[in-house]
């Protein structure tokens, strides 16, 4: 298995396709993005490629490649509103999604986290921060193997099997 990674400079019919199969996939739609509600958490989204020239604007997107298959996305943007330590310049949000079945529980989040703090610490960012729903428990144990470490907790974040849970937001200096 080889895994790479591609930045995408520019949209392409065959990513819009995917991210929108991933933007509405049950299994992985709770843990890619808050929801007030049940009824939000059930909606169908579309991303266009006006949409995602849009998003390019202001992030950094990378395709995550196994072997020849594309099996996800991630992603970072530069000092964002919603950072919970709004007053550290230099911090990158990111963004990690495996949406294919066969990408998961193989390591690629690892290797995708590691490829995104080179290119982050590249650019000459000191500090990422991330938020991670707390029924994510997959995900908590992967970033503070890491050496990410909780910073706060925004309770009543996101909606999720009948109940209503936390983001954890933690952080790593590079």
């Amino acid at each position: 298995m080889t895994i790479h990674f591609t930045k995408v400079i520019e949209p392409t019919e065959n990513f819009i396709e995917a991210l929108n199969r991933w933007e509405n996939d049950p299994a992985i739609v709770p843990l890619t993005r808050p929801h007030k509600n049940r009824a939000e958490l059930e909606s169908k989204r579309s991303i266009s490629i006006e949409d995602l020239s849009a998003r390019l604007e202001f992030h950094e997107i990378y395709q995550i490649h196994m072997d020849d298959q594309l099996v996800g996305e991630m992603n970072y943007m530069v000092d964002p509103p919603h950072l919970y330590k709004h007053k550290e310049p230099g911090t990158a949000w990111i963004g990690i999604t495996i949406g294919e079945r066969e990408g998961r529980g193989k390591g690629i989040g690892y290797q995708a986290l590691r490829y995104l703090e080179k290119e982050i610490k590249e650019r000459g960012l000191n500090r990422i921060e991330l938020g991670v729903f707390e029924f994510n428990q997959q995900a908590q144990n992967l970033y503070r193997k890491l050496g990410y470490q909780e910073i706060g907790r925004i309770e009543d974040f996101t909606y999720w099997k009948e109940k209503m849970w936390a983001d954890i937001r933690m952080e790593k200096y590079l």
